[in-house]
């Protein structure tokens, strides 16, 4: 995931640490109110306290308006220099800050942060509003635009001009001074909302962590996970005990493995009802109250719903187009799954089990169809599967072997939490592209899922190369254990890098089109296209090997791996589908919508859209859906199956092409991954496959259709 917080969108995207700035204040040991002194303006967490943001925060927005308002204000003639390189040129200090805030309260927040985080989130909206709300700022960029076609401008510039203008639009810079106060208080209380939602989610992911009294009840988890289990409840003071902390989605790793009924139960339901408790971590009137002012900021903006508003800078465009997409996928998805459903149900028959097949039922026995349709066991596979291995030898080899590059670890750069780790990034000439952090292992103050983002975006302009991090959610292994992880975690390392290389191959002269700054539906491409080198056989065989002998992996393992590739996809298609459903249908929703039932309207939802399979519950419940309600992912979350229609018709290129080879990858670096949000997305892919996306090779892939 490409995470993205609802905050100013020229915080977010222009995260830079560069250039300092007249108007600060003097302000004694704060390091934010000048750019970092380490490599590549990194951040220089030994002297970062809590106590520094707000001061920088709240400075930072004050001095990114004088900048803008001197701009608003000025008598000279509007230029594409004077007005949008000037706005892009804004609000150092605040990037700054926020880079790194955005950073810990995702990754390692505590009480402080999460208070300043609902604290300041109105504020931030407020800041964004000042500025593209601003008439007079509009205005001067209005009359550029409307001079375009004779400025002679180069094609990146022009595509930063109609990016701002659009931008301005879509903000509601041509509504009403009335309609743009209302806009206003909607902002602030959505934002307040959001910020709200996620400190909530994260109190009620961690209070609902399983603790089991009896080691029986975690029968069927291996030794390591058991000791893993000891080491959280230790951590809460709970000796003797074992906590299995729950992960964002609505299944769980250890459901897999658990062969006590009723504790796979418990766990299922833990997290099925982490935020509906009726306590003080539900979130469920927050979300719908976010819902329904989303709905009316669409209507005052003109549109029909937050969807038809959302899509106008997407890659799909319309909410039609999006339920288009997923109506060739539905019908598919769902009958492959109950397909599994019956297969799983046939197995609990044989066993005399005596039950009808329930959520927390699927993984246990479709781990053992699994077993017996492909001699396939996890625990079997999970020991060639270490850590860094899978990062050095698996993740970065690929990123050699394709484009050049290599890595060198550092010591000597301070971190926020001991488990980080920091490498530079060299090109294939031998100069530094960038630094990479990554922060792997699970913990109770970090949010769920994995993503990545910019501390520092690249930028010709301001002079800045990236620093970008990577974070995941992987159980920590007890001390003196190896960290084990499973193929689909080892696909994950290679996703969230995917998202990393478009972040680093960034060539751009703008911050706000550089790198991962994207549409949704198409800033996944990269980071699922990434994914299929995880199991190419030259970059496999390099990293999969025995964590105690060295061995690489048996052939006839690797080969189960492969076979069993497209085993699951109907349930796994139809609880991703099921999420994007749920998304869309909450954003489509009119203006004069009540404060819904939240379980009610997703019951209903998933119903209209044939998506209500028992069995197979959506893989984010509204309660806890995270990426709708607060990482920019509202009314996008279908953005995961739409780009992976590109990322496996753009891999068919490489296969028709040689698959794995620097040639290969220096013309998907040059025609992908390098150029950011400079052109129109449907011509860039074009482009490079020859072609407008074809959903086929998908649908082969996950073994829906014949090949």
């Amino acid at each position: 995931m490409k995470k993205n917080t609802c905050v100013p969108l020229l915080v977010i995207l222009v995260i830079a640490a560069s250039c300092g700035n007249k108007h600060q204040p003097a302000s004694a040991g704060n390091p934010f109110f000048e750019p970092s002194k380490l490599p590549l303006h990194a951040p220089d967490f030994t002297n970062i306290r809590d106590s520094d943001f707000k001061p920088a925060i709240e400075e930072g927005m004050k001095q990114q308006l004088a900048e803008v308002q001197k701009i608003a204000d000025s008598t000279a003639a509007p230029t594409f220099e004077n007005t949008l390189v000037a706005l892009e040129k804004s609000g150092q200090l605040l990037k700054r800050v926020n880079g790194v805030f955005f950073l810990l309260t995702g990754a390692n927040t505590n009480p402080t942060l999460q208070k300043l985080q609902e604290e300041e989130a109105p504020k931030l909206a407020a800041n964004r509003d000042a500025i593209y709300l601003n008439t007079k700022l509009f205005n001067r960029i209005k009359v550029v635009y409307e001079q375009r076609d004779k400025l002679k401008l180069d094609p990146e510039s022009m595509h930063l001009l109609e990016y701002y203008h659009q931008e301005f639009e879509l903000a509601g810079a041509n509504l009403s001074d009335a309609d743009k106060e209302k806009l206003k208080q909607l902002n602030k209380e959505e934002a307040t909302l959001s910020a709200k939602f996620t400190n909530l989610l994260l109190a009620g992911t961690k209070a609902a962590a399983l603790v089991a009294s009896e080691k029986a009840e975690l029968a069927g988890l291996s030794d390591g996970a058991l000791q893993a289990a000891a080491q959280n409840a230790k951590a809460k003071k709970l000796d003797g005990k074992w906590m299995l902390s729950l992960q964002n989605t609505t299944q769980q790793p250890s459901l897999q493995s658990l062969s006590n009924r009723a504790a796979r139960q418990k766990l299922f339901e833990a997290s099925w009802t982490r935020t509906e408790k009726g306590d003080t971590n539900d979130t469920r009137r927050v979300i719908g109250r976010i819902a329904q002012i989303r709905a009316q900021k669409a209507a005052l903006l003109h549109f029909k719903n937050y969807a038809e508003w959302k899509l106008q800078d997407q890659m799909a465009q319309t909410p039609e187009a999006v339920e288009k997409f997923m109506e060739q996928l539905v019908p598919a998805a769902t009958a492959k799954a109950k397909e599994e459903a019956a297969t799983i149900q046939t197995l609990i028959d044989q066993q005399k089990g005596g039950f009808k097949l329930q959520p927390w039922d699927w993984n246990f026995y479709a781990e053992q169809v699994r077993k017996a349709k492909y001699n396939l066991d996890e625990n079997e596979v999970k020991p060639y599967f270490e850590i860094n291995k899978v990062l050095e030898n698996g993740v970065f080899y690929a990123a050699n072997q394709l484009y050049g590059l290599t890595f060198k670890e550092r010591h000597d750069l301070p971190v926020y939490q001991e488990d980080v780790r920091v490498f530079d990034v060299m090109d294939k000439d031998g100069s530094q592209i960038g630094l990479f952090y990554c922060d792997y292992f699970k913990r109770d103050n970090k949010s769920g899922g994995a993503w990545m983002d910019n501390m520092i975006v690249q930028s010709k302009l301001l002079g800045t190369k990236p620093v970008i991090y990577n974070v995941c959610n992987f159980t920590k292994p007890a001390p003196g254990q190896p960290a084990l992880i499973s193929y689909d975690d080892a696909k994950t390392m290679f996703h969230e890098f995917g998202h990393a290389l478009h972040g680093f191959f960034a060539n751009q002269q703008y911050p706000s089109l550089s790198g991962a700054n994207t549409a949704r539906d198409f800033v996944e491409f990269p980071s699922q296209f990434n994914e299929h080198w995880s199991l190419d056989p030259k970059v496999f065989s390099n990293y999969a090997v025995h964590y105690k002998t060295g061995a690489a992996m048996p052939q006839v393992l690797v080969d189960k791996i492969k076979k069993a590739a497209t085993f699951n996809q109907g349930y796994a298609l139809t609880e991703a589908l099921a999420a994007a459903d749920l998304d869309l249908q909450w954003h489509t929703l009119g203006a004069d919508a009540p404060l819904l039932d939240v379980d009610k309207f997703e019951t209903e939802a998933l119903h209209k859209t044939k998506l209500d399979l028992p069995q197979v519950p959506p893989r984010y419940r509204s309660s806890y859906f995270l990426h709708i309600w607060a990482n920019g992912y509202a009314a996008g979350y279908y953005a995961y199956a739409w780009t992976e229609m590109l990322d496996d018709d753009a891999f068919s290129w490489f296969q028709e092409h040689g698959g794995l080879t620097r040639e290969n990858g220096q013309r998907f670096r040059d025609m992908i991954l390098s150029r950011g949000n400079t052109e129109n997305y449907g011509k860039l892919f074009k482009a490079f496959r020859g072609h407008d996306p074809d959903i086929h090779p998908m649908l082969m892939n996950r073994g829906l259709v014949d090949k």
